[in-house]
């Protein structure tokens, strides 16, 4: 049985396909860099021996999912776990940022998710004990300026990941929603706040090991859990999202993200 996993080059992705594959499961690995798949194809299997194969494709664009399901399909890859990581966010005022940079990064974090979701719903369906595992962000539970639509397109996925949860609550297939706080990733760099020594070093200060969100990840994905948040201080900021009024939430995150702006 193969996991397919989406952005599993480096980072989370990455550490979710080691972490499967030192329990045995064949992976598929999904992403854009053809040479960084090639290196992590190499390193999984090296360490396991067990069978990856991987496909270099951009998940921004419409036909992506269909075509990562013709490639399953072509190659009779039987899929037993299904894990939507593929996202990345951008830092910056929502007039600021071009729109069509807002646009790919929607069809990513949702569009694609969704997309892989229906495709390879059937197939899950059609083998015992299968699993869907999507990974949001904290940044879900709250508005965040200067992240407003990543934060936005990560509350999408909680919410059409608990729905899809109850739908299939008495079939075979399991669904979980990660949510994780900041994590030692590509994430700083390809939103743009790297470039902020302020934002780096919050990001440095408070980041989780990729490894170990990873490994949460998949330990709550097995234990069928419909939601969760790896780490203490994330759970505190989750938490809090429920109980302070939202005026207060929104100004602490502004004051954070938009002050540093440049």
């Amino acid at each position: 049985m193969y996991a397919l996993i989406t952005g599993s080059s480096k980072g989370i992705g990455k550490d979710m396909a080691l972490e499967l594959a030192k329990n045995g499961y064949d992976i598929l690995l999904i992403a854009r860099n053809e040479e960084e798949l090639k290196s992590t194809q190499a390193e999984i299997v090296s360490k396991y021996k067990i069978k990856v194969h991987f496909l270099a494709i951009d998940l921004s664009t419409s036909d992506a999912p269909k075509a990562i399901y013709e490639w399953v399909s072509k190659n009779d890859y039987s899929i037993s776990i299904l894990i939507n990581n593929a996202g990345y966010g951008l830092w910056g005022k929502f007039e600021n940022l071009t729109f069509e940079s807002q646009q790919n990064m929607m069809l990513l974090n949702m569009n694609s998710l969704v997309t892989l979701t229906y495709l390879f719903l059937p197939m899950l369906k059609n083998q015992p004990n299968t699993y869907i595992l999507n990974v949001a962000s904290t940044a879900a539970y709250q508005a965040v300026p200067a992240l407003g639509v990543y934060a936005a397109t990560k509350a999408f996925v909680l919410s059409f990941t608990r729905s899809l949860r109850f739908e299939l609550k008495n079939t075979n297939v399991s669904v979980t929603c990660l949510s994780p706080g900041a994590t030692t990733t590509n994430f700083t760099n390809r939103s743009g706040m790297k470039s902020s020594d302020a934002m780096q070093a919050v990001a440095d200060k408070f980041s989780m090991p990729s490894d170990v969100v990873a490994k949460f990840g998949i330990d709550s994905m097995f234990s069928k859990k419909a939601e969760v948040v790896p780490g203490l201080t994330n759970k505190i900021g989750v938490w809090a999202t429920y109980f302070l009024p939202k005026s207060i939430i929104e100004s602490i995150a502004g004051n954070l993200y938009i002050k540093n702006l440049k």
